[in-house]
Order: C-alpha cells, then sequence, then structure tokens
C-alpha cells in the first residue's frame, strides 16, 4: 500500500493508474475503521481496479462544542486494516494539506443540508460536502464508496454530485451491524458498557418500526407513534429525530407507499448514535 501525504503525491499516482486504463476506486473514511469501513473496502475492490481509501478528521463537519478533539484516531491499526484488504493508496493529508491557510470557499447543498442531522448539527452538512467535493477533485475517482448507515450524508452527496457535474458514480452500501443488531460506528467506541445496551434501542424501534410495516402500515404518523413506543421502553435515550422522510430529498412524507427512509437518532448518555432503514415502495 502506497501512503501518500500531499495532493500532488495522490494525483500522480491515480494518474500512473489511469495511464493503464485502471478504474478507481475511492473509499473516504476519518480512520477508526471497522467491519463497516471494510465493507465499503471490499465493495470498491471488487468493482475498482485500483483502491484510493482516505483517512482525514474533517474540522470542518465538527460543531464548537462536538467531539473533534477525542474522536478517535487509531493510524498505526488502521494502516493494517487497510493493507490487510490490498488497498492501493491511502492519502492521509495533514490539515494545511486539505485546508491552507486562508482557504475561505465551502459547498453547501441548500436546503437538504438542513434536514435531519443538519437541524441539531448545523454546518455539519456544508463540512461534510465540501471535503468529499475537494477529494472527488483531487482523486477523480470512477465511483465513490458510503455507507447506508449515514443516509442523510448519502443523500447530500448525490445531489452534490448531480448539481456540480462529477463524472463519478457513488455506490451505497449496506449498514453492517453487530451481532445484537446495533449499527457499527467509529462513536460506539465511545460507548460505556451499559450504554452500549442502551444504545440497542434504535435497532430494536426501527426493527419493531418493519415489522408494523410488514402487517401493511403505511402512515408515517402512525410508523413514528410506533417508535416512539418503543423508544419510551429506555427513559435514558435521548431523541434527537425519529422521521419518516423521501430518500432522496430528506424532506418529510405522509406514508411510505412511494418508498421511505426511517431514520432515527439519539444520545446515549453523552454519545450521539444514528440509524436508519429504507423501505422500498410498494
Amino acid at each position: 500500500m502506497q501512503i501518500v501525504r500531499t495532493i500532488a503525491e495522490t494525483r500522480a499516482a491515480v494518474a500512473a493508474a489511469r495511464a493503464q486504463g485502471r478504474t478507481v476506486g475511492l473509499v473516504p473514511t476519518m480512520g477508526a475503521l471497522h467491519e463497516g469501513h471494510l465493507s465499503l473496502i471490499r465493495a470498491a475492490r471488487a468493482a475498482c481496479d485500483v483502491v484510493v481509501a482516505t483517512i482525514f478528521v474533517n474540522p470542518k463537519q465538527f460543531g464548537p462544542t462536538e467531539d473533534f478533539a477525542k474522536y478517535p484516531r487509531t493510524f498505526d491499526a488502521d494502516c493494517d486494516l487497510l493493507r490487510a484488504e490490498n488497498v492501493d493508496i491511502l492519502f492521509a493529508p495533514g490539515l494545511d494539506e486539505m485546508y491552507p491557510p486562508g482557504a475561505t470557499t465551502f459547498v453547501e447543498v441548500a436546503e437538504i443540508s438542513d434536514r435531519l442531522d443538519g437541524v441539531s448539527r448545523p454546518g455539519h452538512f456544508r463540512g461534510v460536502a465540501t471535503v468529499v467535493a475537494k477529494l472527488f477533485n483531487i482523486v477523480a475517482p470512477d465511483r465513490a464508496f458510503f455507507g447506508q448507515k449515514d443516509a442523510a450524508q448519502v443523500a447530500i452527496l448525490r445531489r452534490m454530485v448531480r448539481d456540480l457535474n462529477f463524472p463519478l458514480e457513488i455506490v451505497v452500501c449496506p449498514i453492517v451491524r453487530e451481532q445484537d443488531g446495533l449499527a457499527m460506528s467509529s462513536r460506539n467506541s465511545y460507548l460505556s458498557a451499559d450504554d452500549r445496551h442502551r444504545a440497542l434501542i434504535l435497532s430494536r424501534t426501527l426493527r419493531h418500526i418493519e415489522q408494523q410495516i410488514a402487517t401493511g402500515v403505511t402512515s408515517a404518523a402512525a410508523l413514528i407513534a410506533t417508535g416512539l413506543g418503543v423508544l419510551a421502553q429506555q427513559p435514558s435515550a435521548r431523541l434527537d429525530y425519529l422521521r419518516v422522510v423521501d430518500p432522496d430529498t430528506l424532506a418529510d412524507i405522509p406514508d411510505i407507499g412511494k418508498g421511505a427512509l426511517i431514520a432515527i437518532a439519539a444520545w446515549i448518555g453523552p454519545t450521539r448514535l444514528i440509524d436508519n432503514t429504507l423501505i422500498p415502495p410498494r
């Protein structure tokens, strides 16, 4: 695996691969890798000739009171995992490489970025869109791989790719869960043993909603009521949102007949976790 630290090195490495007619897949990460990330790497490996992974903890997507300083950084262990998955190039830039002193340009996907996580994390999606646009510009991949767990991020990046005419395909891979149903997340490492058990309320809520859907319920209000009833069983969970939305616009919808994203976010102790389920059109 070739580890590169600068934009110039990255572009040169990708150009060398392209000169041989090879396709390029990109997997952006903030490190602290787990099986969810590795599933993206494997999908890229299966679909592309060259796999580029990135590790960059992006300060622009963290609010002033969020966990940027304590976000887990496990670079050496991450490199071992990426080597084991036969990643070709790892781009791991420093802060000044990605945001030169005096940089004032941002990418903002209007309206859609103010929904779901955008409400409680103002500016978050502007930071995400900006850094991913920069990575798309630096690497120029044929395909970029993201996880369904970050469904709101996926919707925003798809809109950005469409609106800014990026010549690439966004590939979305399924949520990877622990055996007990907890969606894998780097932030799970923050959870105490008790909070780890309490965190199962997110996936349990979604499972109950899915069971309601299987019986024929399509009303968003009814499904949310079901979910709130389940959440009430874990009073220590502090709900951020439970919404039934259009998967592309993240706008609330009254029923799931044409398909839906059912998304949840909650604080378990001091840790904010997200989860979702994608409902196909009926």
